[in-house]
């Protein structure tokens, strides 16, 4: 009997100071990423400045997510205040256009004086929390035609404001972004074939019109990566280096000789895995793909608990934008796809795309705290479009 109050004793102050709406697995599963994308940048320069930076970021971004954990997002069901949040969004990528510097030929940041802020990354997870909103009312009937071009044209209004920065890598998110969320609702065969006839017409159109010649540049050194090694396909040319001559188990930490002598280009940002993958290996890679794996469960184990529709499509919706981002950064690193500039979750450095994939698990951490309990047998039942 005195083990057992002792047992209950225990139980209630661990719950006192370690908050239990939180998911630790899932904590535990970034905070590995986090020290990847530190020590990688902690090994590149004498001066440690992306890593003294970073740092900071992430224990802002720490604060936020813990923050936004507390409080009831019950309010984010209302569609009025969807809109408004998807009003300020458009607000602020119009606004890119005549108050924001150009950097490196694109308009995609607010210089802040201390820092630098990318709306894009917000337009993400409000497009997301909107069209969750849309397909939780609307699932059931998503086989309409409607339904598909309603929430559609909310991906396509964010799609261009992003696409003529230019932000190619973002745009093709957002895109994938809305196609997981309608596909995942429960769209029909005959409107999927449409989505991709149209999306082929799109690229066309782009090609021909909405494309800078930079970019044309980098989608043709993709598919002629060595046709031009010192010009646009250098960049690709450089990562693949790096990547392969990681081997099984790399080159050491700090002994990544792409990124330490500058050969690779954004080595903090949009090469980051190649320089992780230099000093890494294969090994590390696949330690690395483990734990975006435990993350990506854990947001849709979360959201299957969620106490409605609007919680599981809203984690679902998450777990596309960080497998999106993955896929997309990797690809580009490894040669798989056009470079376009895109970040890696949790790893590469930036305030801005850390502050939102905090904000977008604070939400969840949120939504969790009234989640519904699920048996087993129920979840190969839940909605998602049966």
């Amino acid at each position: 009997m005195g083990e057992r109050v002792r047992m209950i004793r225990g139980k209630s102050l661990f719950a006192r100071f370690v908050p239990q709406h939180i998911d630790w697995v899932l904590m535990s599963a970034i905070a590995p990423l986090l020290l990847a994308g530190l020590v990688t940048m902690n090994s590149f320069l004498a001066d440690n400045t992306f890593f003294y930076r970073q740092l900071i970021w992430i224990a802002v971004s720490l604060v936020l997510f813990f923050v936004l954990s507390v409080v009831d997002f019950h309010f984010l069901r209302r569609t009025r205040v969807l809109m408004v949040l998807y009003g300020v969004v458009v607000f602020l990528l119009t606004l890119l256009y005549t108050v924001a510097h150009e950097v490196k030929g694109a308009k995609s940041w607010f210089d802040l004086g201390f820092a630098s802020f990318q709306p894009t990354d917000l337009a993400k997870l409000v497009l997301i929390l909107v069209l969750a909103k849309y397909f939780s009312r609307r699932h059931i009937e998503i086989a309409r035609s409607v339904h598909v071009l309603i929430s559609g044209l909310y991906a396509f209004i964010l799609f261009v404001l992003i696409l003529i920065q230019p932000a190619l890598g973002s745009a093709i998110i957002i895109f994938f972004i809305w196609l997981g969320m309608v596909l995942v609702a429960g769209i029909s065969k005959k409107h999927l074939l449409l989505i991709f006839t149209t999306a082929i017409l799109a690229f066309s159109l782009l090609w021909g019109y909405g494309l800078a010649q930079y970019q044309k540049q980098r989608v043709l050194s993709f598919i002629h990566p060595l046709a031009d090694i010192h010009g646009a396909g250098y960049h690709a040319y450089q990562a693949m280096i790096a990547v392969g001559s990681g081997q099984f188990f790399g080159k050491g930490i700090g002994y990544g000789t792409q990124s330490k002598l500058q050969f690779l280009p954004e080595y903090h940002t949009d090469f980051i895995f190649a320089a992780f993958a230099e000093e890494w290996g294969f090994v590390g890679v696949l330690m690395l793909i483990g734990f975006y794996g435990v993350v990506v469960w854990r947001i849709v184990k979360n959201g299957l608990e969620g106490e409605s529709n609007f919680e599981t499509l809203y984690a679902v919706g998450l777990a596309i934008f960080f497998v999106t981002h993955f896929i997309v950064h990797v690809g580009i690193n490894v040669g798989l796809l056009p470079v376009t500039g895109t970040t890696i979750p949790f790893v590469s450095y930036g305030g801005s795309h850390l502050l939102i994939e905090f904000m977008g698990l604070g939400i969840l951490m949120g939504m969790r705290k009234y989640n519904r309990p699920v048996h087993k047998s129920e979840i190969s039942r839940e909605f998602l479009g049966a």
